[in-house]
């Protein structure tokens, strides 16, 4: 997908953290010099191109009560179909396929272990998968935003 220059500035500027107000999308427009309508419409596009998945918070897992890091080995001809169950737990970010037998991963947010369990049960029992589950030990903290070059 060939992004236009809006694009290009919502994500350089966004990516890494959206206001926190009550008209969020406003103060966008206004800090990039737009209407709240064409932000709107810019992330509608990029949504419907596949190039957004979500917009939301991370939360720190430790305040946010627990999360894991699971992954399941999918059948090739089935990626896309277990992926998009995955997808449906809010709970669910960082969903992504890798070159590997294990070759979908993703990461599970949840008020308690035994909420993670019980996603990770019903995605074993809804697609005969069984999850990899690797709880955080250790924190690090690395940039996960990508400079396209452009600045608003």
């Amino acid at each position: 997908m060939d992004l236009d220059r809006l694009s290009q500035q919502l994500i350089e500027r966004f990516q890494h953290g959206m206001p926190l107000c009550a008209e969020p999308y406003r103060e966008m427009a206004q800090v990039l010099g737009c209407y709240e309508a064409d932000v709107m419409a810019c992330l509608q596009r990029l949504e419907l191109a596949g190039a957004l998945s979500r917009i939301g918070p991370v939360f720190e897992h430790t305040r946010a009560g627990a999360s894991t890091l699971a992954a399941l080995a999918v059948p090739l001809e089935r990626l896309e179909q277990v992926a998009r169950r995955v997808s449906q737990y809010p709970e669910v970010n960082h969903n992504y396929a890798r070159e590997h037998h294990y070759n979908l991963w993703f990461v599970l947010t949840g008020p308690h272990r035994e909420h993670l369990q019980q996603i990770l049960d019903e995605l074993e029992k809804d697609t005969g998968l069984t999850p990899l589950d690797l709880p955080m030990l250790t924190a690090y903290r690395i940039d996960l935003g990508f400079s396209l070059g452009v600045h608003p």
